[in-house]
């Protein structure tokens, strides 16, 4: 709408700026011209001591009308001396119907010019350009008459009228080709913003495939461009969590129907060893801890999505791993696995000790539980540049390269019998590396050189704000 505003002011300015403009410009310019032809007749009577009607006449006579459509010269009291329109109009015989020196110009030009001074007036009406002129005859310094000119113009009024109409005619023009091309313009704009509306209530409903093909390279083409980023990333959150809610779910169905098949076993059998119901009992039990890993680290998991980061403050990463192979020496113990450290002192970290101890208690975990009797464990902690390093590597079985970018991924392991056998429920390494994020860090896995592999987090390292002097404001 305020665009139409705008469009309708600059034809009405277009309509009459320039028919006025081009009107004042007439008018001046007639104004000079009379001033100067009345100018010239007076200074052909200024030769004359005193003004008579015969005298005025020879005069008058000698000179060029130049187009006017009137001349009048009178006395000093305004008396008409001569009349060109009065000239015109005697009869052959010479007589005219009223005597001249009973005729007085009563025009406010002829009373300005008897005062002394060069007047001039223009208006334009009904097509025509009426001017008039006035200016005193001057002899010896005194006032003896003056002189009045009329001029008619119809031939510039029709050219102005002309060009009144050319323009009411171009603008029309103009109106006509704007209002189609704006419809057009509107019309293709309105159908470009309705089919995003309807992309956007069909991504609503949860078809995330849909997309939209952009259309040149205006602002609604970089609109559909990242509507159909959004719809890619929408669609790989649910795929994800499509996958997750699968995964999970299978994850816990496994456990489940073993305790609902020991169970079924031990109640189907009336007359049963006790040392096998004790066995059967124990792995249900066993199944039981099972679910309940898998619970706890499905709901560290949502925290880590949900959640925001805590407060955080400098942690000493070499402190807190030390205190997580203090807690699985005796795992280690068990599984036959020697856990070898390298823990440089003061690097420090912006983290929680909640979040680095279970980074670095998983991380040791999982190397000790997927290891070999008798194999090693190798954590170090150190500092590299301004970022602080945690490397935890093994000699164990080791990650095949193509699944090296997988491991990090929910519920993904490489052996799953493996796995299973040893406790392991596939989240512990997507916790790590959703921790490690969430303060800035990063954690990569490799093969380790001869044999197993080698997980390392890095986080930025901490640095102290400057100390503010005393006095400093």
């Amino acid at each position: 709408m305020s665009y139409l505003v705008i469009f309708a002011v600059v034809l009405v300015l277009l309509n009459t700026y320039p028919v006025m403009a081009s009107q004042d410009l007439l008018f001046a310019s007639k104004r000079d011209s009379l001033k100067s032809q009345a100018a010239v007749m007076a200074s052909a009577l200024m030769e004359l001591e005193s003004l008579s009607a015969d005298q005025v006449a020879r005069v008058m006579n000698m000179l060029d009308s130049m187009g006017l459509k009137r001349i009048l010269v009178t006395d000093p009291a305004g008396l008409i001396l001569y009349d060109s329109a009065r000239a015109e109009e005697e009869q052959p015989n010479g007589e005219t119907e009223q005597p001249l020196e009973y005729r007085y110009a009563l025009y406010q030009e002829v009373a300005a010019a008897l005062g002394g001074s060069d007047v001039a007036y223009s208006r334009y009406a009904n097509r025509t350009f009426t001017s008039t002129a006035a200016c005193p005859i001057v002899y010896r310094g005194m006032v003896i008459g003056a002189i009045y000119i009329l001029e008619v113009d119809e031939v510039q009024g029709s050219l102005l009228l002309s060009l009144q109409e050319n323009l009411r005619n171009i603008s029309l023009v103009i109106a006509a080709v704007t209002l189609v091309m704006s419809a057009l313009f509107s019309k293709m704009l309105t159908a470009r913003i309705a089919a995003l509306l309807r992309a956007i209530r069909i991504v609503g409903e949860g078809e995330y495939g849909h997309r939209l093909q952009p259309v040149g390279r205006d602002e609604l083409a970089q609109l559909a461009g990242e509507f159909n980023q959004l719809t890619d990333r929408l669609q790989t959150t649910e795929e994800v969590r499509r996958r997750f809610v699968s995964d999970a779910s299978h994850e816990l169905k496994t456990p489940l129907a073993s305790i609902r098949l020991l169970a079924d076993s031990i109640l189907q059998t009336s007359e049963m060893d006790p040392e096998v119901v004790r066995d059967f009992v124990g792995d249900i039990g066993a199944e039981a801890e099972r679910l309940t890993r898998i619970t706890e680290h499905l709901l560290a998991l949502t925290r880590l999505d949900s959640l925001p980061v805590g407060e955080e403050w400098a942690v000493d990463v070499a402190q807190v791993t030390q205190r997580a192979i203090a807690m699985l020496q005796p795992v280690a113990d068990a599984a036959g696995v020697t856990v070898k450290q390298n823990l440089r002192a003061d690097c420090l970290i912006s983290c929680t000790e909640d979040d680095l101890s279970q980074i670095s208690f998983n991380l040791i975990e999982n190397a000790i539980k997927y290891n070999c009797r008798g194999g090693k464990v190798f954590v170090t902690v150190y500092q590299d540049g301004d970022q602080v390093l945690l490397e935890v590597g093994d000699t164990g079985v080791g990650i095949p390269e193509e699944d090296l970018p997988k491991v990090f991924n929910r519920f993904y392991r490489v052996d799953k019998a493996r796995s299973r056998a040893a406790g392991g429920t596939g989240l512990g390494l997507s916790i790590v590396r959703d921790t490690v994020r969430r303060h800035g860090g990063w954690v990569t896995a490799r093969p380790r050189n001869p044999e197993g592999s080698v997980f390392t987090a890095g986080f930025p390292r901490y640095l102290p704000p400057p100390e503010r002097k005393e006095g400093a404001h």
